[in-house]
């Protein structure tokens, strides 16, 4: 089934996320409980609130994208010719202009969203935070009413677990195992709040955001048994 999609109809994408503040101490107390109250089952006893606040840039209700990175191949033009590209600012003008994206050149029912865990993080984060910001919800992420087959939705997790629900593998272990080059050499997950907040270095991260993107896109070449993308066939614009 996956090597009848025509690549030219999918935009690989990530996204990184941060809390919406740089510390705990910056939230209003309304907002510290509710981040209590959230994060309880998590946090256990092991961990106060504001010791936990680090990771609140996995929860749209405490974070923020601070950057979305797409790909897709022009086979129009070259059959071998992949372009990525960033979003990235003010969130409401990154997803203002993910939208507009989405809304010109992604619009079309044979049109799909890929991203790697995308349907458990990447696609309902970017919806919530859009909604938090009055923004409303394009086509490809309204899901309000459809029928799973309807959703234009695809996840290389999903793919890879052939349907055994029991594990998580990272894009990182995926990648590994398949022989695709890593794209985690600079920068980790888990640093994308520090690279933000403290080195102030939003040009790292979109290069990592781009580098996810990418390995997204060889990870479906490689499901479809075909060759790798070089780096000559990788064009920022």
């Amino acid at each position: 089934m996956i090597k009848r999609l025509k690549l030219e109809h999918i935009l690989f994408l990530d996204i990184e996320t941060v809390p919406q503040f740089a510390d705990y101490d910056s939230l209003d107390n309304p907002t510290k409980l509710l981040w209590e109250a959230k994060t309880k089952y998590q946090r256990k006893e092991t961990l106060t609130p504001k010791e936990f606040y680090d990771r609140a840039g996995i929860w749209a209700e405490f974070g923020k994208i601070i950057c979305i990175s797409v790909g897709y191949f022009k086979q129009k033009e070259d059959p071998r010719n992949f372009r990525v590209t960033s979003f990235y600012g003010e969130e409401v003008d990154i997803l203002k202009d993910f939208k507009t994206l989405l809304e010109t050149h992604f619009n079309k029912a044979n049109h799909l969203l890929c991203a790697h865990n995308g349907k458990e993080f990447d696609f309902p984060y970017i919806a919530r935070r859009m909604v938090i910001l009055g923004i409303d919800l394009p086509e490809k992420l309204n899901l309000f009413g459809k029928k799973p087959w309807e959703v234009r939705h695809l996840d290389t997790l999903e793919l890879w677990k052939f349907g055994d629900y029991k594990t998580f593998t990272s894009l990182s272990l995926m990648a590994h195992v398949l022989g695709i080059p890593s794209p985690k050499n600079d920068i980790s997950g888990e640093q994308v709040r520090d690279v933000f907040y403290k080195e102030k270095n939003i040009d790292r991260i979109v290069a990592y955001c781009e580098k996810d993107t990418v390995t997204v896109a060889q990870i479906i070449l490689k499901l479809r048994n075909q060759d790798l993308l070089s780096v000559s066939e990788v064009l920022s614009v």
